[in-house]
């Protein structure tokens, strides 16, 4: 239980700093671009900075291709949710299109957090009940194999 508390704290501060860099990249584009252009651009660009952050940081893994090329997939389903509601804040709540993408980004947190976790971890929650007898700090390299020894 403590190591998923770290990790989601991990994962928050990873989440203030590319929402911080989604967000600077959103207005600096807002003004060339159509704001769902210039938010779709921001989120794009910003994702890949997010992948590295949340494979050493949060997870204490290593980055693969493989990883990278399935990062995309909880990243799909958080734009899907954030887009969503940056569409519904924008045109049924009538929100300054400036700060709609900050609160859509809050309601698609939890989910991100596990989808990232069960591509980047291979699982998508750390067990409370088994102890962690991995070297990495985080317990999370391979998981243990019971061996039965059987007399003759």
């Amino acid at each position: 239980m403590k190591t998923q508390f770290w990790q989601l704290v991990r994962f928050g501060l990873v989440g203030l700093v590319n929402t911080g860099t989604f967000y600077l990249l959103y207005l600096a584009l807002h003004p060339v671009l159509p704001y769902f252009a210039a938010f779709t651009a921001a989120f794009l660009l910003s994702m890949v900075g997010s992948f590295f952050l949340h494979t050493r940081f949060t997870y204490r893994t290593r980055p693969s291709w493989r990883k990278f090329l399935l990062f995309p997939l909880p990243n799909l389903t958080n734009y899907l949710v954030q887009s969503g509601g940056v569409l519904l804040l924008v045109h049924g709540v009538r929100m300054d299109e400036r700060i709609a993408p900050l609160l859509a980004a809050v309601v698609a947190i939890p989910v991100t957090f596990v989808l990232s976790r069960l591509v980047l971890t291979g699982r998508a929650s750390v067990r409370p009940s088994a102890p962690a007898r991995s070297a990495e700090p985080d317990g999370l390299g391979p998981a243990p194999v019971g061996v039965e020894v059987v007399q003759q």
